[in-house]
């Protein structure tokens, strides 16, 4: 790999794209934006700089023998296509059944914008945050279901709006007993509860 380019490169390089739009970087209203755009990039893409696995590494032992679903439902997250770099925008919703430890939820929360936060496609992101709960917490299973919106479909190519992608990861007792995963997907569907 080679060295990451500097500020000023990327700064550059926006007012290139600028250029070749066919605008003048130099005018009032776009003198600043090669400056706003490295400070975007730097939040959009700050998952590059995050550790998913340190998120988990506290965990909580004192749970009274408590094995049933943990589930963290609507958790809204903002990440880019790796094809286009346009925002893919939608909710994730993440459940693991727990072994003798459980892990604060704003953790689940954190896991999916680290790795939201990087250039992406929605069947790795289910895949990343599925494997590494399930790596880490070692519980008998997790769940990740993902449903967004892709600016690189809405806003370009066949330009089809209200149309939501669903991806899920299932492992080990989610993807093994179907009444675990019914379970789970009843849950994340119900807003007003189990029914």
């Amino acid at each position: 790999m080679t060295a990451k380019p500097t500020r000023e490169d990327a700064e550059a390089a926006v007012r290139t794209l600028l250029q070749w739009a066919g605008d003048d970087p130099s005018r009032e209203g776009l003198r600043e934006t090669p400056a706003r755009v490295a400070r975007a990039y730097e939040e959009w893409f700050s998952g590059y700089a995050d550790d998913p696995v340190k998120y988990l590494s506290r965990t909580f032992e004192e749970v009274d023998g408590y094995d049933e679903m943990v589930v963290l439902r609507d958790i809204r997250f903002e990440s880019h296509c790796e094809h286009h770099l346009a925002p893919i925008i939608g909710r994730a919703h993440v459940g693991y059944l727990p072994v003798r430890k459980v892990v604060g939820i704003s953790k689940l929360a954190r896991v999916v914008d680290a790795y939201a936060r990087r250039l992406q496609v929605q069947e790795k992101l289910s895949a990343q945050i599925a494997h590494c709960i399930q790596d880490v917490l070692e519980p008998k299973g997790v769940a990740v279901v993902i449903e967004a919106a892709h600016q690189c479909m809405t806003t370009r190519g066949v330009h089809k709006t209200d149309v939501t992608m669903v991806t899920s990861m299932m492992l080990g007792a989610f993807r093994e007993d179907s009444r675990t995963r019914r379970e789970f997907l009843v849950m994340i569907r119900n807003p007003d509860g189990i029914s």
